[in-house]
């Protein structure tokens, strides 16, 4: 294939700088149109530049930049701003997803459901908190669901080049939302198998959180098709792997790291990879245990604990460890088969290792 046109090197610890003041001039423009339309919308306003700003590790707009730099994209501020818009789309999906399971926070903060929650008890207002909090965090889940739109089309990027992304954004949108769905099901269903597990990963982070944001990426600079297809054979095992490392700290992780309550995945009941490895291996007295206190919104340290013995003693969470590995090393395969721009190809090895190593 042709080598990508070289491109001057960029300051990778600035790449967040730049996202973040894409979003920050974004959401300052936002809130000073809403001030036009009524001063209440004042408080959405606070909660989604907190929601926003505060924390995240950028990833998806970081697989989406180096993506369009290792097919030989140009850097600029246009692109970054684009790019930007996964934030909102991520956002989106966080302030619903804590709605579906009940988070109380995010990031160590309140949630979306419980701040606005919050807000109605203390305006002593009619009707319930919890109703006014839930129907809050819906209406501004959306909100940036339309943002990510808008953030992308205003970029001031060729629209030609847009109109190669658009497809891409799309689709993205569309799996990441039937995955969340088939995650809801397999809660509803007590679907604990491993194919039902894996393909809601698939759907809901793998495709969503590598792949789709390196193929936006390769999109936006006229990628060739060798270039995109090595994206998929690197994005969908690593983003697989990305998630299954997010399930082991969601049952084990500290905390102070993941700004949840220890255990709170197994309060809420998800099928992942790793539960569905446990089920599979552990014995009639374990499977009994996993049935009944998974997905007991009370459970206390003491079930948390005894249900990550059961995950432990079982193997699953060797087994998940091992399949970590393997999907990262499928994925390092893939990168290292095809020409890229240097600097990309060592940004997104970087990337590989820091979305999937252990956090101990």
């Amino acid at each position: 294939m042709t080598e990508p046109v070289p491109v001057p090197p960029v300051d990778r610890a600035d790449l967040r700088r730049r996202i973040d003041a894409a979003l920050a001039a974004f959401l300052a423009q936002q809130r000073g149109w809403m001030a036009g339309v009524d001063e209440a919308l004042a408080a959405v306003a606070d909660a989604l530049e907190a929601f926003v700003l505060r924390g995240g590790k950028r990833l998806r707009p970081a697989f989406a930049y180096w993506g369009y730099r290792g097919a030989g994209g140009p850097d600029c501020d246009r692109v970054v701003s684009a790019l930007a818009a996964l934030e909102f789309v991520q956002a989106s999906a966080l302030i619903h997803d804590d709605l579906m399971d009940r988070s109380d926070t995010r990031r160590g903060e309140p949630s979306i459901h419980r701040r606005f929650a919050a807000r109605h008890r203390a305006a002593g207002w009619a009707g319930e908190p919890a109703s006014f909090g839930e129907c809050s965090a819906i209406l501004l889940g959306d909100l940036c669901l339309v943002w990510s739109d808008e953030l992308l089309h205003g970029s001031g990027l060729d629209p030609a080049a847009v109109a190669r992304a658009r497809p891409v954004f799309d689709e993205m949108r569309t799996e990441v939302t039937i995955g969340q769905y088939l995650d809801v099901l397999a809660q509803a269903s007590r679907d604990t198998s491993v194919e039902r597990a894996s393909k809601v990963a698939r759907y809901k982070a793998a495709k969503y959180t590598v792949e789709r944001p390196l193929l936006l990426g390769a999109a936006l600079a006229g990628a060739p098709a060798a270039v995109r297809d090595a994206y998929s054979g690197y994005g969908l095992p690593l983003g697989e792997a990305f998630q299954l490392r997010d399930d082991i700290l969601g049952v084990f992780g500290d905390p102070g790291q993941t700004g949840k309550p220890a255990g709170d995945d197994l309060r809420e009941g998800k099928r992942t990879y790793l539960i569905a490895a446990a089920y599979e291996a552990t014995d009639d007295a374990g499977r009994k245990l996993l049935t009944r206190r998974l997905g007991d919104p009370g459970l206390d340290a003491a079930g948390v604990d005894e249900l990550r013995d059961v995950i432990t003693s079982s193997g699953a969470l060797d087994r998940t460890e091992r399949r970590i590995t393997l999907l990262t090393d499928a994925a390092l395969a893939a990168l290292a088969a095809v020409d890229l721009e240097d600097e990309a190809r060592e940004v997104l090895v970087d990337l590989a290792v820091a979305a999937t190593r252990r956090k101990e």
